[in-house]
């Protein structure tokens, strides 16, 4: 059987300013994007492997996203003072373990593990 590969859909109301967010302040890269008549419907950041959609296709369904991305533990403060330099908001919290809330302009949130679920190797 081959390999499993999943990408989790982000739901959005507004794809531009999403993709300037994930790409300008959070440090992906877009590698797609798809447009009908103009106005464009879904595209795909990527960082590191870590591969989000985002579409603005059911805007109904903005801010309900939750994504949980597993970093190196080395490298969670060099990340976290990038997010800071781009004016990225953080929030510190508990998961049953510390860990660090980044939210989008819609409401969707990202969870990154903090320093004691590496250091545990709980993650």
């Amino acid at each position: 059987m081959g390999r499993w590969y999943s990408r989790p859909v982000l739901f959005v109301q507004d794809l531009d300013r999403a993709r300037r967010f994930y790409v300008d302040q959070v440090g992906f890269s877009e590698a797609w994007s798809h447009s009908e008549h103009g106005q464009a419907l879904v595209a795909q950041v990527e960082r590191s492997g870590c591969e989000l959609i985002l579409t603005c296709q059911w805007p109904e369904k903005a801010g309900s996203g939750l994504i949980f991305i597993s970093l190196d533990f080395g490298d969670m403060p060099a990340v976290r003072r990038s997010f800071e330099r781009a004016g990225v908001q953080i929030e510190d919290g508990w998961w049953g373990y510390p860990i660090m809330i980044v939210q989008d302009p819609d409401g969707n949130q990202l969870y990154f593990p903090g320093q004691s679920a590496a250091a545990n190797g709980t993650r």
